[in-house]
């Protein structure tokens, strides 16, 4: 299918914890060319600089409500009409909801999203992978259950404790992820509902998994 602008790849990644989302945005950033535009990244940088909404957004941070949809898509606006973007971006963390979405589709008229890609892994793998994480204490080298450091409580870097977080119990990842699939459904049947999502497995190797990522973006363009 062909893109309606050629010239830009505008894309929009999704994916539960643990479904190696990080991974699969920042090598088809790379591969495209274009900036992968992580939300956390992007205000942390404008609050940094000190822009017009990233003064707005501090103030809201710093009385610890979230962001209005409006100060959101400021931020967004802000970062998207630097000059990286010239051949188009990736975010990753924004829309989180089905208005955000439609602002930015607003927001990017010209050219429109060229896809929202959903990495899917069935929620017991995704458990899995994360509860059986284990970090050390001290120099933060994370290891899996059944690495020798993993299974000693021993880090064979520096020596520290290697330790299961609060956060990566079975019941805390289980919860994470219910908010998750509570909060992003109705975010993917939008873009469903556009002719812009692409459902893509996210099991396997990363390379596997890229070359998936790939052939749904290929497909598009």
């Amino acid at each position: 299918m062909g893109s309606s602008n050629d010239s830009q790849v505008r894309l929009i990644v999704f994916g539960r914890q643990g479904a190696g989302k990080g991974t699969q945005a920042s090598r088809l950033a790379q591969n495209h060319g274009i900036p992968h535009i992580s939300t956390g990244d992007m205000l942390r940088e404008a609050v940094r600089e000190g822009t017009d909404f990233g003064k707005r957004a501090k103030e809201y941070m710093d009385a610890g409500q979230l962001l209005p949809d409006d100060v959101m898509l400021g931020l967004v606006s802000e970062r998207l009409s630097r000059p990286d973007t010239s051949r188009g971006w990736l975010l990753d963390g924004f829309p989180r909801t089905a208005g955000q979405a439609e602002d930015l589709q607003g927001l990017v008229a010209d050219g429109g999203i060229t896809l929202a890609i959903n990495l899917e892994v069935p929620e017991d793998v995704v458990v899995d992978r994360i509860s059986s994480r284990r970090v050390c204490e001290s120099c933060g080298t994370i290891y899996s259950v059944g690495d020798p450091s993993a299974d000693s409580g021993k880090c064979a870097k520096c020596g520290g404790t290697v330790v299961q977080r609060d956060d990566d119990t079975e019941d805390a990842v289980r919860a994470r992820l219910a908010t998750y699939n509570e909060q992003t459904a109705p975010l993917l049947g939008w873009f469903e509902a556009q002719g812009l999502l692409a459902n893509v497995d996210g099991v396997g190797s990363p390379d596997e998994v890229a070359t998936r990522v790939g052939a749904a973006v290929d497909e598009r363009l």
